[in-house]
């Protein structure tokens, strides 16, 4: 059968700071998407949070970019505001970007990943969900997953996946597209997905069948709001085993904490700490960047599941890791390449601090 799942999050209020959810914002979202399912616009649901953002994690029949569906997620989001603004959260509404729903949710703060598919006789599918970075955070971990045989090695020895994926790179700032093909073109596609505060990975596809084999959002809130709104907190949809690596190998390339934009007030580089969901609380400066992963089994669109993917002692290693790349950073404090370099501060106060010196600067 045909189902569509969509994974769409935003950052509604913060408690306390920027750490963590509040458990009646949560609340609120289960009774929302509760009544959804009963009605019929949802086969089932799941709600939880990374850090300070709600994940509503969906599955329908009624495919992409559904203006139902997105009106739910909106709709839930408002209502979480509401709370959040009772109970004074910080931030309230941050990624609602308007006042009115229009459609869908994409150019309005709260970020998407979807994909429609036929469900195959064992669908299982790794939902990766983020905090306190930006959407080019993906690109690494996909890159190897659907292209390093040193990460994969089904690439090698699996004849189903020896033919190579496709890769929809997206520039997000000049809102472009081009697709590289794997391993023929890895060297084009690396100059760009090396670049991940411009260039984010939106699919990947198995060249052979055609299947999309993951999406993320790559939506960019200080690209929409044309000012520093918050981190983009990606989320990102990898179906797993037949044609697709296996869930270790999707799940490999998070031992290597990956060094990513975000962290406090948006501005830093940070490693990204892979860690289970009740240790996504960031904190320390705000941060560092956290990873949570949930593996669902779909059955007929019910989600089985989720299993804690990172709730594993294998990644106590790379937790260490991060936090010694986050201590060797958090010493180089205002300076670069701690912080972000000022072509990637354009959203801050950078802008207002620059004109307010321009006439003090003379020629040489």
């Amino acid at each position: 059968m045909k189902v569509t799942l969509s994974v769409i999050k935003a950052d509604i209020g913060g408690y306390v700071g920027h750490s963590t959810s509040h458990p009646k914002i949560l609340e609120k979202a289960e009774e929302c998407l509760k009544a959804a399912k009963k009605e019929g616009t949802l086969i089932d649901y799941h709600v939880t949070s990374c850090g300070d953002d709600v994940q509503l994690i969906m599955t329908h029949k009624k495919g992409e970019d559904n203006k139902a569906v997105h009106k739910l997620a909106w709709d839930t989001f408002v209502e979480g505001t509401k709370i959040a603004k009772k109970l004074k959260l910080h931030g309230a509404g941050q990624d609602l970007l308007s006042d009115a729903f229009s459609g869908n949710v994409k150019a309005m703060g709260p970020g998407v990943a979807e994909m429609e598919i036929e469900e195959r006789q064992a669908e299982t599918v790794i939902i990766f969900m983020a905090d306190k970075t930006s959407s080019g955070a993906w690109n690494m971990p996909l890159y190897k997953m659907f292209a390093d045989p040193f990460n994969t090695i089904g690439l090698v020895i699996a004849g189903n996946m020896h033919g190579g994926f496709a890769f929809e790179v997206h520039d997000v700032k000049e809102h472009k597209k081009i697709t590289f093909n794997a391993p023929e073109e890895i060297y084009d596609m690396l100059v760009f997905m090396g670049a991940p505060s411009r260039y984010a990975v939106k699919a990947v596809y198995h060249r052979e069948t055609g299947e999309v084999a993951a999406v993320s959002s790559t939506q960019r809130l200080s690209m929409m709001a044309g000012r520093y709104v918050g981190k983009d907190d990606p989320v990102c949809i990898v179906r797993s085993q037949g044609n697709f690596p296996a869930v270790g190998e999707i799940l490999e390339p998070f031992t290597m904490p990956a060094m990513v934009e975000g962290w406090m007030r948006g501005s830093h580089h940070g490693p990204l700490m892979p860690v289970a969901q009740h240790q996504a609380n960031p904190s320390r400066f705000d941060g560092p960047p956290r990873v949570i992963s949930y593996g669902f089994q779909l059955a007929d669109g019910k989600l089985v599941g989720p299993r804690d993917m990172f709730d594993d002692p294998a990644f106590d290693e790379p937790r260490r890791w991060a936090n010694q790349a986050a201590e060797y950073l958090r010493r180089h404090g205002p300076f670069e390449p701690h912080r972000l370099p000022l072509e990637e501060m354009e959203y801050t106060t950078m802008p207002q601090v620059m004109k307010k010196l321009q006439k003090r600067f003379v020629k040489l």
